[in-house]
This record gives structure tokens, sequence and C-alpha cells, in this order.
């Protein structure tokens, strides 16, 4: 009936992102919304966003293809130099590890919650920074680079939780 009600990624998501031995409390509602206090949600449409800031980026002649087909070198991205964007990549960094920890402890839900951090900052950056404007052709194409990393893993992510990863919403 749950699944039916919410949905198998809302479930799955939900039942993943809790430790095995403690209890869950599952707000139906709150799982059904479409909302950005639905964690689901949250972390779903930090995907579908930076698949439409590609789109974006398209229309403006800035990249054509699949975010997944971006290709920059080292030096492309010293031009990464914010508070901002140095904050977004420490938390691709830490990508590796959690999984490592992840798999070691069988824990998926370090998972969840490291997807909804890296959400959390991912909808913070793109608030808070002007990706596709600026003075810098270089530097639109690092962070779109830089982004287009952000939405490798959460697909990755999202994949490895059995939960899919929309491209709109």
């Amino acid at each position: 009936d749950v699944l039916d009600e919410v949905g198998v990624d809302a479930a799955r998501f939900m039942f993943l992102s809790r430790k095995g031995d403690s209890p869950l409390d599952f707000d139906l509602e709150l799982v059904k919304s479409k909302s950005m206090d639905n964690p689901v949600y949250y972390v779903q449409y930090a995907h579908a966003r930076i698949c439409n800031l590609f789109f974006k980026a398209g229309e403006k002649g800035l990249f054509s293809g699949d975010y997944r087909e971006i290709r920059i070198t080292p030096d492309e991205l010293a031009f990464l130099s914010s508070e901002d964007d140095l904050q977004l990549v420490r938390l691709l960094d830490a990508f590796p590890a959690m999984l490592a920890e992840s798999a070691a402890m069988l824990a998926p839900h370090h998972i969840s919650f490291y997807l909804m951090d890296l959400a959390a900052g991912l909808h913070s950056y793109y608030a808070a920074v002007p990706i596709l404007a600026g003075d810098s052709m270089e530097l639109a194409k690092a962070r779109l680079a830089m982004l287009a990393a952000v939405g490798h893993v959460l697909k990755t992510g999202l994949n490895l939780l059995g939960v899919s990863a929309p491209e709109k919403m």
C-alpha cells in the first residue's frame, strides 16, 4: 500500500536513509509532497536542475550535448577559486571515501545522507553563484564541468540506492 501511495523511488530512498537498527519515522504526507522538504524530491530535483542548466548552456552556445560528456583540463579547472566553488569541490571529493565506508559498514544510509548534503550544496551554490553569467567564458566552462561532476555523483548515488535520477521535474 505504501508503494502505491508514495512510489518506489520515495519509499526506497526513505527506507535506505535510516540505519537498519533504528526506528523508521515515515511521514506519508511529506514523502508524497513535491517540495524541498521531501528528501528524495530534494535530491532528484538537484539532478534535474543540473540537466536544465546544461540545456540553458546549450541555448546560449556555451555547451552542447549531454553533461556527462563534458571534458576539461586541470588548467581549466584552476578557474574554480571562489569559496563557493571550493566548498562544492570538497563535497565531491568526499564521495569515494563515503562509498568505501558505506560498503565496509553495510550502511546504505551513508549514501542517502551524502546525497542530501550534496544536493544542499548544489542548491546553495546555484542560488549564490551566477553560473552561466559572468565575465569569463573559462570560468563558466569550469563551473559547468564541476556541475557535471555533481550531476554524475548524484546520478551514481541514486542508482546505487535503486532510485531514479530524473532529468526533468
